[in-house]
């Protein structure tokens, strides 16, 4: 199967809903939080759906908890079913971490140690998932701060794995990867080189904060330029892939979100020849 290209999207926030559906901005499709949803009815659903009528949708999710020791949640997977289901995204994807243990949830994104039974825990919690949902997922590889002991891969090994062994596919956050290469002094550029070309399907780009001595994936800040040149190196090395800018914090007006965007779109065509875009079929 050749993999699916959207184009360049954003995230989805609230506060852009009314500008969405009044402007029609030049964004191919827009990307939701999962959890923002998963609520019958409401004023954020009436918007989704008044989006949906004209931009692709994919979801991104923070609950799925798959590098947990806990059991899988069965009840945010029905919810997160029957969301899919409503919503038709063109995927669904969430992070390669663990979001809390022993049923309490500490609403962040932890890391894991990079290791063959992490590895055989994850992959048979992702088989689990994709066989409940009927469908592949895409994992988010995650921004870290911290090297466990027991790691006996690096990380792009460990990601690659379990999309390998899982038969799961990727969103590749590229300020993540810059983020963890700057705090763990590796060459982003190894990262990109060794992960499986035919199993990213997503780029996130993002800003960060810079504290001096190491960086913290913020979402609030505007994208630096080493991640535009890492960003220009993943076309070079993957070719076409749908592409989008998350922002959480200090959000801009619309237009200027559009704008960042139009600088990703004029990369990508730089660097790639648009007559091989038909090679790439859209998701339907």
């Amino acid at each position: 199967m050749e993999i699916p290209f959207l184009g360049f999207g954003l995230g989805l926030r609230t506060q852009h809903f009314q500008d969405v559906i009044d402007t029609r901005p030049a964004v191919d499709w827009f990307e939701v939080l999962t959890e923002n949803f998963m609520v019958p009815g409401g004023k954020p659903k009436y918007f989704l759906h008044r989006i949906r009528e004209h931009y692709p949708i994919v979801m991104h999710g923070v609950s799925l908890n798959i590098g947990s020791t806990d059991p899988l949640d069965y009840d945010y997977l029905r919810k997160l079913k029957v969301l899919v289901k409503e919503i038709e995204p063109k995927w669904i994807s969430d992070h390669l971490c663990w979001t809390g243990v022993h049923g309490i949830n500490t609403h962040d994104l932890l890391p894991l140690p990079y290791c063959k039974q992490v590895i055989r825990h994850i992959v048979e919690r992702i088989q689990m998932v994709q066989e409940f949902l009927g469908r592949q997922i895409l994992l988010e590889n995650l921004s870290s701060y911290l090297t466990f002991k027991d790691s006996t891969l690096t990380e792009w090994e460990f990601v690659s794995e379990i999309a390998e062994q899982a038969d799961c596919n990727l969103l590749l956050d590229i300020n993540n990867i810059y983020v963890s290469a700057t705090n763990h002094q590796f060459d982003p550029l190894d990262y990109l080189f060794n992960i499986p070309k035919q199993r990213v399907y997503q780029f996130h780009l993002a800003g960060h904060t810079n504290c001096g001595n190491h960086l913290i994936d913020t979402h609030d800040h505007d994208i630096v330029e080493p991640v535009w040149q890492l960003y220009k190196e993943a076309c070079q090395q993957f070719g076409w892939v749908s592409t989008m800018i998350e922002r959480d914090d200090n959000i801009p007006n619309l237009n200027t979100l559009v704008a960042e965007l139009d600088k990703a779109r004029h990369i990508a065509h730089n660097v790639l020849r648009v007559d091989d875009q038909h090679l790439v079929k859209t998701l339907t």
